[in-house]
């Protein structure tokens, strides 16, 4: 069957309005607090001015209250919003709430929507996925899981203890994956859980200091200790928890290509911007061969990964668990989308290292996406595995 790559006119007209919205107005703003942001007034107003610009929300139904994108749809809306570091914030498709919006729509009961995705969809709440945690407990293997969770009358008791949980300080709500039976090394016995912030058994221990500081809300360590949630707080069935990991991890994965392709995208520009006015020895970076072929190889890098992901997005919205092809997609790209950031450094010299560009900070805020969302190790680990087992059979 053929893989048709191009956009339907209506979401490239919305792509279009995306990125003259986050030229106009994000772009100032992120300069402005060079690239992180931690007030939440300039997170409101953001998005209010996404409401007004109608980009705001795209990748959750119609339903919901926004414009009910396929994957496919996405790749070109999201990577036109990640040409800034807060365009994903703005028009609230950044992580973990983007991915988080996507399970709910597809797991969660109408009590759940209305009550949990409906306020986080609107912008007026964030949240968090708590899976990840310390060494011996899940991380790279979500099998690894040590967090239990109990049946006590009326519900559930859970104990454990997570870290790197993204966006934790000032989360509305956590989605807390729990083992409810099994042991760890299981690969299955795992329940996700919708535990409110004021949940007194639901303790922010500390920020991890970390390389990357834009996404909003930072990386946590989060403590469950006695937490106790009703029956209904179960997002999904018992013991189902992978499962719907898996619905929500597929997606994420290459949501995150898109919005750090709109990053290497806005590094090439910053570097040929500044290869074309620069002259050294004579010439203008531009027309030297060296700094030719870092262009065209960065154009090569963003040109391939787009390819990747829009196959892998395909497979998605067909219904498919595309796991080869967003493992491929998500291993390539995280590694292209650094070298293009670093090659737009090296072109651009003193001015590259320096805080009159973003690129120092853009090279921060992309090299951790080679270790979470699953380190380029394990993707190609299981890719590796996959091919084998089918050249068995």
């Amino acid at each position: 069957m053929p893989v048709d790559l191009t956009p339907d006119p209506a979401v490239a007209e919305l792509a279009k309005r995306t990125a003259a919205f986050v030229r106009e107005v994000v772009v100032p703003v992120e300069e402005r607090h060079a690239g992180v942001v931690r007030d939440d007034a300039v997170r409101a107003e953001l998005q209010r001015a996404a409401r007004e610009a109608g980009v705001f929300a795209p990748h959750v139904g119609v339903e919901h209250g926004g414009h009910g994108l396929d994957m496919r749809g996405r790749a070109a809306v999201f990577e036109e919003a990640g040409y800034s570091l807060l365009g994903p914030l703005a028009l609230n498709i950044a992580a973990p709430d983007e991915g988080n919006m996507h399970l709910l729509e597809a797991v969660a009961t109408q009590e759940q929507k209305e009550r949990y995705l409906a306020p986080l969809v609107a912008g007026e709440v964030r949240s968090c996925f708590a899976m990840t945690e310390p060494a011996p407990g899940a991380g790279s293997d979500p099998a690894a899981l040590t967090t239990r969770a109990e049946k006590v009358p009326g519900g559930w008791r859970i104990d454990g203890r997570k870290w790197f949980i993204t966006g934790a300080d000032g989360a509305a709500f956590a989605i807390c994956m729990a083992r409810t039976s099994g042991a760890p090394g299981d690969r299955g016995g795992a329940t996700m859980f919708l535990v409110d912030a004021d949940n007194p058994g639901m303790t922010l221990v500390r920020h991890i200091d970390t390389l990357d500081e834009s996404l909003y809300g930072g990386h946590l360590e989060v403590a469950f200790e006695g937490c106790v949630v009703p029956d209904d707080a179960v997002l999904g069935a018992v013991d189902e928890g992978y499962r719907y990991a898996q619905v929500r991890l597929g997606p994420a994965r290459m949501t995150h290509c898109m919005r750090w392709l709109g990053i290497a995208r806005r590094s090439q520009d910053i570097a040929v911007a500044r290869a074309r006015e620069r002259e050294l020895f004579g010439s203008r970076l531009a027309d030297l061969g060296m700094v030719q072929a870092m262009i065209a190889d960065n154009e090569i890098d963003i040109a391939a990964s787009r390819g990747l992901v829009l196959q892998a997005c395909w497979e998605l919205d067909r219904g498919g668990s595309a796991a080869q092809a967003t493992a491929i997609a998500k291993t390539f790209t995280a590694e292209a989308v650094w070298r293009v950031v670093d090659r737009a450094v090296q072109i651009c010299g003193s001015l590259g290292i320096s805080g009159d560009v973003l690129l120092g900070r853009f090279l921060r805020e992309v090299r951790p996406f080679r270790i979470y969302d699953g380190p380029s190790e394990t993707h190609r680990w299981a890719i590796a595995k996959r091919v084998a087992g089918r050249v068995d059979r």
